[in-house]
């Protein structure tokens, strides 16, 4: 194996790692996580009991693991800012707010999906 190889296979290595343990430590910490999971667990469930389309669980599926994604930016972001700001700042709870958004328009979207998909 190459050299270029065997940086790329570590570089993907590390990348794995550090990711698990990102995504370990916000689960560790965020009841949020743990409970948008267990939607997830619901959801993708209830998208194998159905009659749906590939496409359609393919949909479902996604827009679940892009909520735990969101989460998980959400946490980044509280964790920064938390860092960061020892005082109550406007632009600080705007930050966090933000995050939270983001969350709230992706678990939107994976209703939206639902309601699409049933209403059919």
């Amino acid at each position: 194996m190459s050299d270029l190889l065997r940086a790329e296979a570590r570089r993907l290595a590390n990348t794995v790692i550090w990711s698990w343990q990102g995504f370990a430590a916000a689960w560790a910490s965020e009841k949020t996580l743990r409970q948008w999971a267990l939607v997830n667990v619901a959801s993708a469930s209830l998208a194998f009991a159905l009659d749906l389309s590939g496409a359609e669980r393919a949909l479902i599926l996604a827009l679940g693991l892009l909520v735990l994604a969101a989460e998980v930016m959400n946490t980044a972001i509280e964790e920064v800012v938390d860092y960061i700001s020892v005082a109550p700042d406007p632009r600080a709870k705007k930050a966090k707010d933000c995050g939270s958004a983001a969350v709230a328009l992706t678990a939107i979207a994976g209703g939206v999906a639902w309601a699409v998909i049933l209403l059919r």
